[in-house]
């Protein structure tokens, strides 16, 4: 088995045991020697992979996102973790976003000044500012759905 199908699997299996296998079981409608397979590194389940929708139903209900981070990791590609809940409503549309993001900038230049004010930008000013950065990310996904929700 390739190693990149060997790490899918362990974190196949991260993700069924986070969420308890019962659990998967009724979240995904497989058997449990279905989702055994999965991660299995027998031979004969080596091209055994777990389907796209059930990772996603397995990853809402488990704390983190076990296959998608493995995904990601492979690819060369670095996930930000949102530890908002993101299967919860999300309120106020468009223009609530335009206000958020106006206030989330607010708070990012207001930072920025404080940071630069003696020419440096010292470690705990720059969590500080990632911190900002982020949350004003969060928004424009917010914005982002928001927009394609309402104009498709």
């Amino acid at each position: 088995m390739v190693a990149a199908g060997r790490y899918l699997k362990k974190h196949t299996e991260a993700l069924v045991k986070a969420v308890g296998i019962e659990p998967a079981c009724e979240l995904t409608g497989k058997s449990k020697a279905t989702l055994g397979r999965y991660y299995s590194d027998n031979p004969e389940h080596a091209d055994r992979f777990m389907p796209i929708d059930a990772v996603v139903a397995l990853e809402r209900a488990s704390s983190y996102p076990h296959v998608t981070s493995a995904l990601a990791e492979l690819q060369g590609i670095t996930l930000s973790h949102d530890d908002r809940l993101p299967n919860a409503e999300r309120s106020g549309g468009v223009n609530a976003d335009v206000i958020a993001l106006s206030q989330r900038f607010a708070m990012l230049m207001s930072e920025y000044q404080q940071s630069i004010e003696d020419g440096v930008i010292s470690v705990n000013e720059a969590k500080r500012l990632l911190k900002e950065t982020t949350m004003l990310q969060q928004v424009l996904i917010d914005m982002k759905l928001h927009l394609e929700d309402e104009h498709g």
